[in-house]
Formats: C-alpha cells, sequence, structure tokens
C-alpha cells in the first residue's frame, strides 16, 4: 500500500485526534491511515509491481526467518515511532522482539522496507527515513524503486549513509544475515529495466 503523505495530501486532513483515539479507530476501519503529529491520512491502493515486489521481499525474508526468533510482517502492520506521534505502515517490517503491549504495531522493529511510488518517493526519503532513523532498534532502512531496478539501503552500522544496488548485484540485508540477488527481489516485476534485461 502507498500513502498520502501529509506533504502531499492536505485534503485529506481530518480533525486532530489522539493517539489511542487513532488506535482506536483503526481497528475497525475498512481504509488503513497513517498518523502524523495528531492527523491522519489515508493509504492509497498499489500498483502491481509495487505488490510484486512487495511479496518478493517479504517472502524471501519470511522463508529465512522461519526458525529464528524474528518475524516479519507485511504492510498492514503498524510501527509506532517518535513516542506514540507517528504511525507507518511500512510494506515490510521485521522485529526480533517479543511481543509487547498492544499487538497491532511493532515498537522496535530491526528492518524496514518501502516501496518507492511517484506520490510517495519524497516523504520516504526524508522525513519518514529521518523519523525512522531516530529509532534505536532500527538497523537498515531499504528503499526500492518500481519503475526501475534501484535499492537504496540506510545501514546504522554506516552511519546511515546510502549504499545503492542494481540489477547485477547481490544485497545483503546485514541486520538479518539474508543475501539476495536483486534480481530475485525484482522476480515478474515489468519495468524498462527489467524488459533490456529479459531481452538478452
Amino acid at each position: 500500500m502507498t500513502a498520502k503523505t501529509p506533504l502531499l495530501a492536505s485534503n485529506d486532513k481530518l480533525n486532530y485526534i489522539n493517539e489511542q483515539k487513532y488506535l482506536d479507530d483503526e481497528k475497525v476501519r475498512e481504509t488503513k491511515y497513517e498518523y502524523f503529529e495528531g492527523e491522519i491520512f489515508a493509504m492509497a491502493g498499489a500498483s502491481r509491481n509495487h505488490q510484486r515486489l512487495t511479496t518478493n521481499a517479504l517472502v524471501s525474508i519470511a522463508n529465512h526467518l522461519k526458525d529464528t526468533s524474528c518475524k516479519a510482517f507485511s504492510s498492514d502492520m503498524k510501527v509506532r515511532a517518535d513516542q506514540g506521534k507517528k504511525y507507518f505502515y511500512p510494506d515490510v517490517v521485521v522485529s526480533c522482539t517479543k511481543g509487547e503491549g498492544d499487538s497491532h504495531f511493532e515498537k522496535s522493529p530491526r528492518l524496514i522496507i518501502e516501496v518507492l511510488s511517484n506520490s510517495t518517493r519524497k516523504f520516504d526519503k526524508t522525513l519518514k527515513r529521518l523519523v525512522y532513523q531516530n529509532m534505536p532498534s532500527l538497523e537498515e532502512y531499504v528503499l526500492i524503486e518500481q519503475d526501475r531496478v534501484e535499492i537504496e539501503v540506510f545501514r546504522q552500522s554506516q552511519g546511515w549513509q546510502s549504499t545503492y544496488y542494481y540489477i547485477d548485484d547481490k544485497i545483503t540485508f546485514s541486520s538479518i544475515d539474508l543475501t539476495l540477488a536483486v534480481l530475485e527481489l525484482y522476480q515478474r516485476v515489468e519495468n524498462e529495466d527489467m524488459h533490456q534485461f529479459m531481452a538478452k
């Protein structure tokens, strides 16, 4: 799923609500909303490429973690950030802590993956990134482009400097000790890079 963010969707703003009201309402809403300092923003539907990238990442990670204490969740799991002032729905989130508190959100993510879209790219790469990087538990933040083969990884161990990966590369998610070919994540994704690669 993709979100209409505070920077991009002022028409979606509703009246200010507190954290508990947001959490209570979110359990019964048909549409998911992200929460940003008292305002909520509706999640928009995702493209076919977005869904394929999310599924490829989730399946690969979940299979890798099946005999560990870590768990991988899809975009139905919220992440609580900034002491409850913000809640986001990452495309994939990995947590390695025992469940505590509300079962509808994670407070200590180790790995977060977002698939970028035109409507969310700026927010995911700037303000949301800074919010996530202030979470002590987070070790890696991964941004996957859907319109071209490009993955950007920010790692806590590298001072949150970014590293880019492309179609012939292998990528290591050091937070969970998993190495994958970039092509594995882009299986059945349709964009110009993949068309050119498949035509070789």
